[in-house]
């Protein structure tokens, strides 16, 4: 068995796995599981009303789980997989935990091979969210790992050190807002004026 296959039966199971993305490590859990959701803000120290995104390995695979407009699909189609968070209209499946409450939902697709492989294996959206304890700097290298963190997952997959470093830009296509700027805001902009 592959250290992938590990991780993919290891989220089916409610466990939580470090992965490679193509900004920072990420850990990763079953996204619409509420009791693996509540874990991961538990082991990062999260505050609560900080809502998580998910990560699945392709736009179709996302729109199961969002009601996207044509507008977002667009913008979806150009900048993903990459390093950005779209928020979308989540559905009825994506509990509250992940979204602490809110309608709308960050949807990630890394575009690193190993977190795709990862989505694609585990079958389900999982969280997409940086493998650090809240407030410490993200891990770019596993060596990077707080303790906390890998004492935490059941498996942590090698990608050698990560390319970006710098977060995923985080956007509402629906209202043109860019809530975090990290990689690609400038383009981001420049997509959201044209159109």
């Amino acid at each position: 068995m592959t250290q992938l296959d590990r991780a993919a039966d290891a989220i089916e199971s409610g466990d939580l796995v470090v992965y490679p993305t193509e900004t920072v490590y990420g850990l990763g859990g079953a996204a619409l599981d509420s009791e693996t959701v509540e874990r991961v803000f538990e082991v990062k120290g999260r505050d609560r009303t900080k809502p998580l995104s998910f990560a699945v390995p392709s736009v179709p695979s996302a729109l199961q789980y969002v009601r996207a407009t044509d507008r977002e699909r667009r913008f979806m189609a150009t900048f993903l997989p990459g390093p950005v968070t779209v928020l979308c209209r989540r559905r009825a499946a994506v509990p509250d935990e992940l979204t602490a409450g809110r309608e709308r939902v960050g949807v990630r697709i890394p575009d690193n091979d190993l977190a795709l492989a990862l989505c694609e294996r585990a079958g389900t959206p999982i969280t997409a969210t940086s493998a650090n304890v809240s407030g410490r700097e993200s891990a770019r290298r596993l060596d990077d790992l707080d303790p906390e963190i890998r004492e935490a997952a059941a498996v942590v997959l090698d990608g050698g050190r990560t390319d970006g470093g710098i977060e995923s830009t985080v956007v509402d296509v629906s209202s043109g807002t860019i809530h975090r700027r990290g990689a690609q805001a400038d383009e981001i902009d420049a997509w959201l004026e044209r159109h």
